[in-house]
């Protein structure tokens, strides 16, 4: 992912969630969901999204609406997800449902098909960033699915969403890590090239400060990531925290990287000429999805203070 976003951080993030809706699937799905739907997941024949967030329910997503009830072999569901990335373009959506009592104990996890009856979009959002994907709304109206399309128990849908974060969070974070080392490096070359007052820009101790806080942050950012990631893989019991913090260092590093590269380009990093301002835009959001950065600081803070 971090590789990715070196070219491009937009296509990168839609590739990680289709990664995580297909992790999803693979990790908590029975026989019969994940060979209806892995094979072309995994050749990405078929792409997935992730629905959690709704119109009402962003950083409180346990307070969802969209419901399903059990009509025999089938759920039949309504309501609406935001902001989904590869919203009517995709050929899978991996969706939160609500099928019982108010809060996370309710909810269920479905995977739904663009081409079932009662699923329809939104117009395309119009972004800062992130132009390279597709982002609406997705509605369900009446909408049956398959009993056998449940991914986990009823009333694991939550749990399941929050397991699925804790890589979503590391993949954006390695997004950011990416898109900044793109423009560190460009910003190296550029102020090796730009002359002002007879001299290369990065000939002045303040440009070689930048450059040594950006790299020196970069790092520092990149290494928790690393760190957070082999918890996650190791199934440690602080790897919810340490994903959290990663993807707030990481995206928060990232976006500051980026701004000061596009500093150090002068005029020409706010021309479209120059790539900065592309990764300018495209971080920005970084600190939003996979839970606001705000939201990862509750989610360390509380782990904190439940030793």
């Amino acid at each position: 992912m971090e590789a990715m976003a070196y070219g491009c951080p937009s296509t990168s993030a839609f590739i990680s969630i289709h990664n995580m809706a297909s992790w999803m699937i693979d990790r908590f799905g029975s026989d019969e969901v994940k060979h209806k739907y892995l094979p072309a997941m995994i050749a990405m024949e078929k792409i997935g999204s992730y629905c959690l967030t709704e119109p009402s329910s962003g950083s409180d997503a346990a307070a969802l609406k969209t419901k399903a009830v059990l009509d025999g072999d089938h759920y039949v569901v309504s309501g609406s997800k935001a902001f989904i990335s590869g919203g009517g373009e995709n050929e899978v959506y991996v969706t939160m449902v609500r099928t019982g009592e108010d809060g996370p104990k309710g909810i269920t996890c479905l995977v739904i098909d663009k081409d079932m009856p009662g699923v329809s979009f939104g117009a395309q959002e119009k972004k800062l960033g992130w132009h390279s994907q597709p982002t609406a709304q997705v509605n369900f109206d009446e909408v049956r699915v398959p009993a056998a399309n449940r991914v986990g128990g009823e009333g694991e849908g939550f749990r399941i969403a929050m397991m699925g974060l804790d890589g979503g969070r590391l993949n954006i974070g390695a997004c950011s890590l990416g898109g900044a080392q793109r423009c560190l490096d460009e910003a190296v070359a550029y102020t090796k090239e730009r002359k002002q007052f007879g001299q290369a820009i990065a000939d002045f101790q303040a440009t070689q400060f930048t450059l040594a806080d950006m790299e020196t942050e970069l790092q520092a950012a990149r290494y928790l990531l690393y760190v957070a990631a082999a918890k996650v893989t190791a199934n440690a019991p602080d790897k919810t925290r340490f994903a959290a913090m990663a993807k707030r260092l990481a995206t928060d590093t990232g976006s500051s990287v980026v701004d000061r590269a596009l500093q150090l380009h002068g005029g020409y990093g706010y021309l479209m000429d120059y790539p900065i301002e592309r990764f300018w835009r495209d971080l920005r959001v970084h600190s939003i999805l996979e839970g606001t950065n705000q939201v990862m600081r509750v989610i360390v803070s509380r782990d904190m203070l439940r030793q």
